[in-house]
């Protein structure tokens, strides 16, 4: 929203979702006067009083409605960034139906990214990331030419347990693994940041987005969250994106690619005295980073298992009832577990994650905390 205030009349706000959060909506609904808003949780129809909305803005119900409202003829771009494989739904559509889509939800590439990438490719859908490290790679691509690109280095901040013991990380508590150094996310991204999925689910968006092979993506370490990727090219040079840890900035660059234009997000202060530091992950400690990469390498019907898996572990660690290291432990779990499809439809994607769900739901509620 302060993105889009900040863009005068470049961009119009057509629509906007959310799934339960009405009362936010209704107050953004006042703020920039959209075409649409759409609450997806369809229980609460009835529930919520129309006048609480700007009068120009029509108040829908349900996922369909979601997808109805990225698929709309009179919207040229879409920013996708439900939370998990819910983000799926809209997005498809949005791509389906040729849009421009800014994705902040890594879980679609995840769960469906070659389908994916196939559909945008038949509708001429442009995917511009939002993540922050995909759009400083998706940045520091336009250097060179892609036949070039020796590999990709994904920064991560390490989350809040970076320099913990193995004695320790045992111990953990939800109050503790909600707090990061430095982003200020929801729940879900921030335990997923604390154990390093985060990492690992953007290890495998990264394939999928940029098209390459697992051994031409690392990870580094990087408690400053200055530089937020880096690439490397064949001859030696590495192109880095730098800017202040906010998200205004890679949303404003998806939204209004490829023109640049002032941003509220803070600026670096190049006149200050400040340090850069990088150091390899403790892949020892945090698992989690080795099961993207591994579904990274396999692909197929991998990534929707260990996303839906990781999901519901995550949940159930918020709700107290799984400690902070048995959240990979189940992924690796019900990854193992699965039959693995190298080719599988949409539809049996969905099936998986269904699966995958109820799986983790078993293996979760069989350990004791």
């Amino acid at each position: 929203m302060e993105v889009l205030t900040g863009l005068g009349d470049r961009l119009e706000l057509y629509g906007i979702a959310a799934h339960s959060r009405w009362r936010e909506l209704a107050a953004q609904s006042h703020q920039l006067k959209p075409r649409v808003a759409v609450i997806s949780d369809p229980s609460l129809r009835g529930q919520v009083p129309a006048d609480a909305f700007h009068p120009q803005t029509e108040l829908k119900f349900g996922p369909d409605a979601v997808a109805e409202l990225a698929s709309h003829r009179d919207v040229d771009i879409v920013l996708s960034a439900v939370v998990g494989a819910a983000g799926l739904h809209g997005t498809w559509a949005a791509v389906e139906a040729g849009k421009a889509v800014a994705i902040a939800n890594k879980e679609t590439m995840v769960v469906a990214g070659p389908l994916v990438v196939e559909l945008a490719k038949r509708t001429g859908s442009a995917l511009l990331p939002v993540d922050s490290e995909h759009s400083a790679i998706f940045q520091a691509l336009q250097s060179g030419r892609r036949d070039d690109v020796r590999r990709v280095i994904l920064t991560s901040s390490g989350g809040p347990f970076r320099s913990w013991t193995k004695e320790q990380l045992d111990s953990v508590t939800k109050e503790q693994a909600l707090k990061h150094p430095k982003w200020v996310m929801g729940p879900k991204i921030t335990i997923d940041s604390a154990t390093l999925m985060n990492k690992a689910l953007e290890v495998i968006e990264a394939k999928w987005l940029f098209d390459l092979r697992a051994d031409q993506i690392e990870v580094v370490v990087h408690p400053q969250s200055i530089v937020h990727s880096f690439v490397e090219f064949n001859d030696g040079s590495v192109i880095a994106q730098m800017s202040p840890p906010d998200m205004k900035l890679p949303i404003q660059c998806a939204l209004t690619w490829p023109y640049r234009y002032d941003c509220p997000a803070p600026k670096l202060d190049w006149s200050a005295t400040w340090s850069l530091q990088f150091e390899a992950p403790r892949r020892d400690l945090f698992p989690a980073l080795d099961l993207g990469f591994e579904v990274a390498r396999q692909g197929g019907s991998c990534g929707a298992v260990l996303n839906a898996a990781n999901e519901i572990a995550v949940d159930r660690f918020l709700k107290g009832l799984l400690n902070f290291n048995d959240i990979p432990r189940a992924c690796r779990a019900v990854l193992d577990s699965h039959h693995f499809d190298p080719s599988p439809s949409l539809s049996e994607l969905l099936r998986l994650d269904a699966w995958a769900r109820q799986e983790t739901l078993s293996w979760t509620s069989s350990r004791s905390i």
